[in-house]
């Protein structure tokens, strides 16, 4: 019973709730700052787009070789934004966003009781 406790508690979030129209959106589930990157995986011979999957934390090629010229080198391209054509080459990653901030400025206003406010009157 304490192991399943122990493996309970060390899964990552999949943030399968984040919409993938957003650019970038907090994950309800953990709460993270989510940003969505799409990737297409192009031949770096003659440019075919070729199904991308993404394995190991890198975006890879589907394919072993290109259809078209049977080159085996590839490139992922990241794209601002997906289309409908691109729709079935494409890949959607979902970035954490690391959200420290150690530089902030802080003000504050005291409150006096000596001054007390006074209206203005109509004429």
């Amino acid at each position: 019973m304490e192991l399943l406790k122990i493996f309970r508690h060390q899964k990552e979030c999949k943030h399968s709730k984040v919409s993938p129209q957003e650019d970038f959106c907090y994950c309800p589930d953990c709460g993270e700052l989510i940003e969505n990157r799409w990737y297409i995986t192009r031949c770096k011979c003659c440019g075919v787009k070729i199904k991308a999957s993404y394995k190991n934390g890198q975006v890879i090629s589907s394919e072993k070789f290109c259809h078209n010229c049977g080159g085996k080198e590839f490139e992922a391209e990241q794209i601002p934004k997906i289309n409908c054509i691109d729709i079935n080459y494409a890949i959607l990653v979902k970035t954490v966003i690391n959200t420290n901030i150690e530089d902030f400025t802080q003000s504050w206003a005291e409150n006096s009781t000596q001054s007390t406010i006074k209206l203005l009157t109509q004429t």
